[in-house]
C-alpha cells in the first residue's frame, strides 16, 4: 500500500509539475498553442499580423536546444505569459537548421537555415520582434525592433514582449528595455512586500 501511495504521489507531482514535457513536433522543435503555421512569406505574415492587431514575432529554435526546451517547460507555460503572447502577437517559428523554404521581407527566398545565417543567428532560442511598417528593402533583421537572444526568466520574458507591444522603444523619452524592465522588478518586489504586510 505505502509504494501505491507514493506512486500516485509521484505521478501527481508529474501531471501538475511546470516542467511537464511540452508537445514536440515531428521537425523535433517545441510547439506551444499561439505558434502560427504559415507559408513562411515574411510580408504577408507582417500583413495577417496586422490584419489581426498583432505583432510579428519570429521564433528561432533547433532540435534538441536545452534552452529552447526550458523557455518551453518553464516559461512560455506560465498563463500570464501564454495568454499574452496569444493575444498580442503573431508568431512564427523558424528551425535554425531546416529546410522549409522562407521569403524575407526583402523579397529574398531562401532555405530556413540559410536566412537564419544571412541574419547573423548563431544560437536558439532568440526572438526577433518586428514592427508594423518595414521599410522598403529591409530584411526582417534589419527592420527589428528588438532581439531577444537566449533563453531568460518569466519575468524578463514577459517585460520584454511587452515592452514590444507597448511599443516603448520608439517613444521619444521612452525607457530603453534595461530600465524598462528594472523599474518592473522594483513595482514586482514592491507589490510582494506589501502583500506581506
Amino acid at each position: 500500500m505505502k509504494h501505491f501511495v507514493v506512486a500516485s504521489l509521484m505521478a501527481m507531482a508529474a501531471f501538475v509539475s511546470p516542467g511537464s514535457a511540452a508537445e514536440v513536433g515531428d521537425d523535433g522543435l517545441h510547439k506551444a498553442p499561439w505558434m502560427r503555421e504559415t507559408f513562411l512569406d515574411l510580408g504577408e505574415d507582417l500583413a495577417e499580423a496586422n490584419a489581426e492587431g498583432k505583432r510579428l514575432a519570429l521564433m528561432i529554435e533547433q532540435r534538441g536546444c536545452i534552452y529552447c526546451k526550458k523557455m518551453h517547460e518553464e516559461v512560455y507555460p506560465d498563463p500570464e505569459i501564454s495568454d499574452y503572447i496569444s493575444e498580442n502577437f503573431f508568431v512564427v517559428q523558424l528551425n535554425l537548421h531546416g529546410d522549409r523554404e522562407v521569403t524575407d521581407l526583402d523579397g529574398e527566398s531562401l532555405p530556413e537555415k540559410d536566412m537564419l545565417r544571412k541574419w547573423g543567428i548563431l544560437f536558439t532560442p532568440t526572438v526577433i520582434f518586428l514592427p508594423e511598417e518595414v521599410p522598403e528593402g529591409a530584411s526582417a533583421k534589419e527592420a527589428a525592433v528588438a532581439v531577444m537572444p537566449g533563453a531568460f526568466q518569466k519575468g524578463t520574458t514577459l517585460d520584454m514582449f511587452t515592452w514590444v507591444n507597448e511599443k516603448r522603444y520608439a517613444l521619444e523619452n521612452g525607457e530603453d528595455f534595461q530600465r524598462y524592465h528594472a523599474r518592473k522588478i522594483r513595482e514586482r518586489q514592491g507589490a510582494s512586500d506589501g502583500a506581506q504586510e
